[in-house]
């Protein structure tokens, strides 16, 4: 197999990093896809790359134990998250939806310098630090911190609303939060996206070099 880069990819389950995972996997600009997470996709589900995938099943408390560190990965593609419904407080929610993600992404760094490793953030429109809204309150201040982590390059996509991500769960709070985002943002032009077409736009941004993603 031809060389290319390494890329770890957490919230591969989810609507969007499913597609992801399967993105990563076709294209021979990676040569080795990591899947780490509270759960993994499943072997049948797997259309292609199974020989490049590394599956490993973690405990986001006991980030210490995850080997996510040894991995060295080039690419650090990050679509966790979850919905307030699925925890019982909002403390729990900031718990996933925030701390996890910061805390991987610290383990997930490299103590490699000349790794120089990319970090792709999924964010979401209307995201804001000082925001009244637990959603984008949770991803603005998610976007601060990984921010301050030292990649190299840290990339954040606030997607608007996504579609053909074929949810079984409706996400209320989030789409009404993402409603408002969007009336506060009418000045600009927002669409909906395909999640299979964000997540090609998400393999991409892995190995295009800065100066192009910058134009």
């Amino acid at each position: 197999m031809s060389a290319g880069k390494s890329a770890l990819i957490l919230g591969a389950t989810g609507a969007t990093g499913k597609f992801l995972l399967q993105e990563l996997l076709k294209s021979p600009a990676y040569s080795r896809v990591g899947e780490y997470g509270r759960r993994v996709t499943p072997s049948e589900d797997i259309t292609a790359g199974k020989e490049k995938l590394v599956q490993k099943t973690i405990d986001f408390e006991k980030l210490g134990e995850s080997g996510l560190k040894e991995g060295n990965w080039d690419v650090v593609f990050v679509t966790l998250g979850t919905r307030r419904a699925n925890v019982e407080s909002n403390a729990a929610f900031e718990k996933v939806d925030r701390e996890y993600v910061v805390n991987a992404m610290r383990e997930a760094k490299s103590d490699d310098s000349a790794v120089g490793q990319r970090l792709v953030y999924v964010s979401a429109i209307g995201a804001n630090p000082k925001s009244y809204l637990l959603y984008t309150r949770s991803k603005g201040l998610t976007e601060q911190e990984l921010s301050k982590l030292g990649y190299k390059d840290t990339i954040i996509f606030r997607p608007a609303s996504l579609t053909e991500g074929k949810r079984t769960e409706h996400r209320f709070l989030e789409s009404i939060a993402i409603s408002i985002a969007n009336l506060r943002q009418s000045w600009q032009n927002t669409y909906t996206i395909p999640c299979p077409t964000f997540a090609k736009a998400l393999k991409n941004t892995g190995v295009l070099d800065k100066a192009t993603i910058e134009k």
